[in-house]
């Protein structure tokens, strides 16, 4: 299969996703810095010049900061919803490299059929992605969705029966409640339009195995309220006896999920 999928890097510091089908490859976001993304890139077996596009989530930092550099650089187009557009351009992403679209939106990348749908987050607009490309096996469908509070219908809906999923673990609730945060930032963490938790990933992790998903990601972990063997274990135990390989983004390392 030619098809790959890599985090790059994933977390407060930063946030990457490289997916790859032939001569073909799209980012969804692009932290960190212009230096770091195209190396990582690189590792993977790539060029930033086989990029496509880049589809991004939002606006803050850990998901756009490489982007005025990177694509300037490599003259990569920038898709985002129309909030969030406006956003790029303040940050310093040449306006002619941005492609803005209403939310939801439907758009046709090199090989790649791209929907982007609402998820509720605390930026000024926020969406998820669902990708499908057509491979040996057929017509393979991606998921990515992190950054947002609750599991909505529309979110919910656009990964269901998707052969692969990026999925947010960001958060032990536990750890998160008895841990150093104000409690200002716990309460935006734990909102509707925060952050998704460990035992809410897991839940919905269970009923992805049931609509046939073969494979997901955890991403987006918080380094101060969860770690990896715990994001894991939580969904791990939720899928025990299920054909579905589950494994967890790195920080600041690239992971392959396939």
């Amino acid at each position: 299969m030619s098809l790959r999928i890599f985090s790059l890097y994933s977390g407060s510091s930063g946030n990457s996703f490289l997916i790859a089908n032939g001569g073909d490859c799209i980012l969804i976001d692009g932290g960190k810095n212009c230096k770091r993304l195209a190396a990582c890139i690189c590792a993977c077996g790539y060029s930033p010049a086989d990029v496509r596009a880049v589809l991004v989530t939002h606006e803050h930092s850990d998901h756009i900061s490489a982007l005025p550099v990177f694509t300037r650089r490599y003259r990569i187009p920038v898709h985002a919803v129309g909030e969030t557009a406006f956003a790029l351009a303040a940050a310093g992403v040449d306006p002619a490299l941005i492609v803005s679209h209403p939310a939801p939106f439907r758009e046709t990348v090199g090989g790649f059929s791209v929907s982007a749908f609402p998820t509720p987050h605390d930026s000024r607009a926020s969406v998820g992605y669902r990708v499908e490309t057509e491979t040996d096996e057929g017509v393979c469908k991606i998921g990515y969705a992190t950054d947002m509070g609750v599991l909505t219908p529309t979110v919910e809906e656009n990964l269901l029966g998707c052969d692969y999923v990026i999925l947010e673990s960001n958060h032990d609730i536990v750890r998160l409640e008895t841990g150093p945060y104000p409690y200002y930032l716990k309460k935006r963490i734990r909102g509707e339009r925060g952050h998704l938790s460990n035992a809410d990933c897991a839940a919905f992790a269970e009923k992805l195995a049931g609509s046939g998903t073969r494979r997901i990601l955890l991403a987006h972990l918080s380094r101060e309220n969860n770690t990896p063997a715990l994001a894991y274990e939580t969904t791990a135990a939720r899928l025990r006896g299920k054909d579905v390989i589950l494994r967890v983004a790195a920080p600041e390392e690239i992971t392959e999920l396939i």
